[in-house]
């Protein structure tokens, strides 16, 4: 029976690699006065060697786990905010950190167990993350690490954030369609009282402000932001006689109703309306026909920009307090067109 295989040490590799027990230890802790071909040499000869580093040692020595948490409400269980984990994980890998993520599920009490237990285990910072872009008040247990919000604002801006640009992704989905040619253009807006819902409204008043386009309350209709409720209101607004000749939608589900009704009323896309949704949600963008232009929400970047903002703030926790704002793309496909000519509704 073979017995169970020696622990490779430092001391191997040091001997191994021609270097003393403090080169290779600060080589293999990222050390700025190692040479680089010593590092990688280094490196390497652990990796052959098998050497597993002692991390528990390591945070006695440093005070620090490098481990941050990530708790959300829905975000883990929500596919197209899933990016924002991946960014957030890349980020926190890249610098050599372990990134934690635990999901709520909208339970305040779960949520204050997960951020207990994350502090108990060591965790350097923490990012505390919303389904969706939102005003709040953090948890007062986030007080203890550096903590960073992650597609939310706090109400007193006590806590670095960041966020989409909500007005500025819907001043480009009306530009795109401004640029077209259309000036009838319909907004399904939504019925939350939430930061997006006036961020979007704003963005579409300013772009058509902007065009010196009179704006037209008749053309805006409120609605639950699903495709039931995006398909109401655009048959309320395309079944008019002077219709809109485009549609801008809150989201890309409402876009979805949008085009049902479209189908219903016996109009084409691109051909007698187009169509704009918001959040660029691939399962239904893409999945559309024909495929639908939209506003791309910067969930990857977020989460890159909070991890970095969190890692730089847990190295110096001078850094100041930042809320940044990141720009939502346009992502175009083929639901947008010039206007029809003048004339009655052509059948399908």
């Amino acid at each position: 029976m073979k017995g169970r295989p020696t622990k490779v040490t430092m001391a191997d590799i040091a001997q191994s690699a021609g270097v003393s027990m403090a080169t290779a230890s600060r080589a293999l802790s990222d050390h700025p006065k190692v040479a680089d071909a010593t590092r990688e040499r280094v490196r390497g000869i652990a990796a052959d060697l098998g050497y597993v580093h002692n991390t528990v040692a390591q945070s006695l020595r440093t005070q620090r786990s490098h481990t941050i948490g990530l708790v959300s409400d829905h975000i883990a269980t929500t596919p197209y905010a899933g990016r924002v984990i991946l960014g957030a994980q890349e980020a926190a890998a890249a610098q050599g950190w372990l990134l934690l993520l635990l999901n709520s599920g909208g339970d305040p009490e779960l949520e204050r167990r997960e951020i207990q237990t994350l502090l108990q285990r060591q965790v350097d910072g923490l990012l505390y993350a919303a389904m969706y872009h939102q005003v709040l008040t953090p948890p007062a247990s986030l007080s203890s690490v550096p903590t960073v919000l992650l597609d939310a604002r706090a109400e007193n801006g006590s806590l670095p954030s960041v966020v989409p640009d909500e007005v500025g992704g819907a001043s480009a989905a009306v530009v795109e369609l401004l640029r077209h040619g259309h000036r009838r253009i319909g907004y399904l807006n939504n019925v939350d009282d939430i930061p997006a819902t006036r961020g979007r409204d704003q963005g579409y008043r300013q772009a058509l402000q902007e065009a010196g386009v009179p704006f037209d309350p008749t053309l805006v209709e409120a609605a639950e932001p699903t495709p039931h409720g995006g398909y109401r209101a655009a048959l309320s607004l395309l079944g008019r006689p002077d219709r809109p000749t485009a549609l801008f939608c809150f989201n890309d589900r409402m876009a979805m109703g949008a085009y049902q009704a479209t189908a219903a009323l016996g109009l084409r896309i691109p051909a007698d309306v187009s169509v704009i949704g918001f959040d660029n949600q691939d399962v239904v963008a893409d999945g559309l026909r024909p495929g639908l232009t939209t506003i791309a929400l910067p969930h990857y970047e977020m989460g890159a920009w909070a991890v970095q903002t969190l890692l730089a703030r847990i190295q110096d926790p001078s850094v100041p307090v930042e809320h940044a704002v990141l720009p939502c793309p346009l992502v175009r496909r083929a639901s947008v067109d010039v206007p029809p000519i003048a004339g009655p509704p052509r059948a399908t």
